[in-house]
């Protein structure tokens, strides 16, 4: 037999054996980067000190309690000063040993003074963490020409705007400490999905942060500062409950809480993850589907969503 033939009998059963090897590795990984690698300490590793925007309500207010957990003082930021007051109190109440500071900033609005306030508060207690997750996207599904340009503006300001502007503000110290933590809460409206049709304006925002936090990543990681840019799926909240008609948690729709937990342990380890297990699995499947499989799929459920919307109203 020819060595040719021999090479065309015995190819596909390498492919095979190779893919099953790529695949067995995979498995074997996701493993144990879920439930056998050990959380950073993050005190330890970073500072004492955690700033979290959009900490009144949902995915950061879960993270915030998770990190007082951890005994990390925080600095929490949001646009409502009623709010960030009992959400310090309740934090406080539960955790008394903990500092916790707020800032009230409305993204949507000028927050340069504000901004200043952050450089200066950061600068002096050390920070050492900072959460961007603070977002918001639109009310409702839409085609683009039915947004206006004041809604599509404020959705720029506080998705990409915010993120980009407090994660320079914080920077420089950490660059002199030579060591800090940025994640930067992201989507999978913008990395598991090749599009997010009639919600573009916001796809269009979270893959900026995606492709911002990868990027910071790389200049960065030499000043001992590790930038994470976290995607999740949907999470049971209200903004969710708001735009996608999702009423409450399920196996693949975690509560904030859970998310929040998956998310900390995350904290200093991939660049780009996928913190909740059940949203990683929901990941892997997309990537075996055709993109225009999928975006025929998206662009169904934006359709549905935008009809049941126009009923209501």
């Amino acid at each position: 037999m020819h060595q040719l033939e021999v090479l065309i009998i015995f190819l596909p059963f390498l492919l095979g054996l190779t893919l099953t090897f790529n695949c067995f590795v995979t498995l074997i990984t996701w493993i144990f980067n879920s439930c056998l690698r050990s959380d950073t300490h993050l005190i330890k590793t970073y500072g004492s000190w955690a700033l979290i925007t959009g900490a009144t309500d949902g995915i950061g207010k879960a993270l915030a309690y998770q990190l007082a957990q951890k005994s990390l003082n925080l600095i929490l930021v949001s646009r409502n000063s009623k709010k960030l007051e009992t959400v310090k109190n309740e934090i406080k109440t539960k955790y008394p040993r903990i500092d916790i500071k707020t800032i009230t900033i409305d993204f949507s609005e000028d927050f340069t003074e504000s901004l200043w306030e952050i450089e200066v508060l950061a600068s002096d207690l050390n920070l050492g963490i900072l959460i961007n997750n603070v977002g918001i996207t639109y009310p409702k599904a839409m085609f683009f020409h039915e947004v206006k340009e004041e809604m599509w503006m404020k959705i720029v300001s506080v998705n990409i705007e915010s993120t980009t502007r407090i994660t320079k503000a914080v920077l420089g110290g950490m660059m002199e400490r030579k060591k800090g933590a940025i994640v930067n809460i992201g989507s999978g409206a913008a990395v598991v999905v090749p599009s997010h049709p009639l919600f573009t304006i916001y796809a269009a925002t979270k893959a900026y942060v995606d492709q911002f936090s990868r990027s910071l990543y790389m200049e960065y990681k030499q000043y001992g500062i590790h930038v994470q840019c976290q995607v999740p799926l949907y999470v049971a909240t209200n903004m969710v409950s708001r735009v996608a008609s999702i009423e409450r948690d399920s196996l693949f729709i975690p509560t904030p809480e859970g998310y929040a937990r998956a998310s900390i342990r995350k904290i200093g380890y991939e660049t780009r993850c996928t913190p909740y297990w059940a949203h990683s699995i929901q990941w892997a499947f997309a990537r075996l589907i055709p993109d225009p499989l999928l975006d025929y799929w998206r662009m169904s459920i934006g359709l549905r969503r935008r009809s049941s919307h126009k009923n209501k109203d």
